[in-house]
This record gives structure tokens, C-alpha cells and sequence, in this order.
């Protein structure tokens, strides 16, 4: 028996390659479409870029909405902290995402993204989330206002925060990848109840299940 040549095997190989691509092309193409989901409010609507939502726990009985406050470790009397209402019925108040890549207009899972109040405030800071500084006393780094929008990098990296899936809902997580030589504490947004009962929000082990609802 005749045994087929290494060169006509290889050209052989050649012309099956090419006439598979050129008969079907999209069996030789790779997907390149791996952007994550968007993440839904409570009616199943993509979030966006610019429209006002509220932030409410996911499970009934957890206290209210977001919002800010004065803390008793506040130097002034600007509302500096975001904090979760104490009672079911209150909403707090509305926020916007914007997402790092500021031509996109979904706010999508796993993905920077500036979360900030859509309210007025006296103080001269921003409403725009960001992580604050270690606290020593109680062992915890708080959210709270006076963040800085847009402009990824390493001057803004404690502005961005993203929002996961968690157990059929959603977390929120610090953990920003705007800047790649920036060390920075990755962790869940949980609460913490301080001495006078403020719910704060701050990185915790246990995180903060929410669900959105368009204000």
C-alpha cells in the first residue's frame, strides 16, 4: 500500500482549511463578545448611566435606603457619611452610576463605576462615593462623600466601586481597577452600627444585600 506524502498531506490540509473558512466563516471566528450583564432594577430594567435610582436592601425588615449623615466622628456639620435609614418605609435618597468608560450608557456587573447622591448639599464637597481612610478606633474604612467623578486613575481610585451578583440580588464591592499599580484593600460593602445606632456603610465581611428601584 502507497502511503501519502508528508507534502501532500500538508497541502492537502491547507485546501480542507481553506475551503471550510471560505464555505462557512463563522466556524473559524472567536467570540469576542464577552462584555458582562447589565445589572437590572427591581423590574427587570438594565440600569443607566444618569438616571436616578434608589438603593434599598433586597431582604424585607433590613432597615431602608442609602443616604447621608453627619457622624459623631464628622469634623463639621456636613453630611459626610453614607448610611442606611433605620426604618423600612424610608427610600433615602437618589443616586447615579456612571460607568469608568463614560461613551457607555448600561451599568454593567463587575464594572467601575462613580455611584453618587443626586441631591444638593451645603458643603462644598462632592456627593460622589468614595472610601475613606482606615479607622483605627473601630477597625473599618467607611464610605462617604467627596469623591471625585470620572478621570480613572490613581488621584480618583477610592471613587469606584462596582456591583456584583450575590444570592439572586446584588453587593456592592470595593475593589477598583482603574489604576494597575495602585495597592488598594479590595472588600464587600456591609454595615456597620456604630455606639449611637448610625448604620454606616463600610467594608465588611458581610455584605449588604440591595436590589435598585428607579426613583
Amino acid at each position: 500500500m502507497k502511503t501519502r506524502s508528508p507534502i501532500l498531506y500538508f497541502l492537502s490540509l491547507i485546501i480542507f482549511i481553506f475551503s471550510t473558512f471560505t464555505t462557512n466563516p463563522t466556524k473559524c471566528l472567536v467570540t469576542t463578545d464577552s462584555a458582562p450583564n447589565p445589572v437590572l432594577d427591581v423590574e427587570g430594567n438594565e440600569l443607566r448611566k444618569g438616571i436616578d435610582y434608589y438603593v434599598l436592601p433586597a431582604i424585607l425588615g433590613n432597615s431602608g435606603g442609602l443616604t447621608l449623615s453627619s457622624t459623631s466622628n464628622a469634623t463639621t456639620a456636613c453630611p459626610l457619611d453614607v448610611v442606611q435609614e433605620q426604618h423600612e418605609v424610608d427610600n433615602g435618597l437618589p443616586l447615579t452610576f456612571s460607568p469608568v468608560n463614560p461613551k457607555k450608557g448600561l451599568i454593567r456587573i463587575s464594572t467601575d463605576a462613580n455611584i453618587k447622591f443626586s441631591v444638593a448639599i451645603v458643603c462644598v464637597r462632592s456627593t460622589v462615593w468614595r472610601l475613606d481612610g482606615y479607622d483605627e478606633s473601630v477597625g473599618k474604612s467607611f464610605v462617604t462623600a467627596g469623591g471625585i467623578e470620572g478621570d480613572p486613575g490613581r488621584e480618583t481610585v477610592s471613587s469606584w466601586f462596582r456591583i456584583d451578583e450575590y444570592e439572586g440580588d446584588y453587593k456592592l464591592v470595593f475593589c477598583p481597577m482603574v489604576c494597575n499599580v495602585c495597592k488598594v484593600r479590595c472588600g464587600d460593602i456591609g454595615v456597620y452600627m456604630d455606639v449611637h445606632g448610625t448604620r454606616r456603610l463600610a467594608l465588611s465581611d458581610v455584605p449588604l444585600k440591595i436590589m435598585f428601584k428607579k426613583a
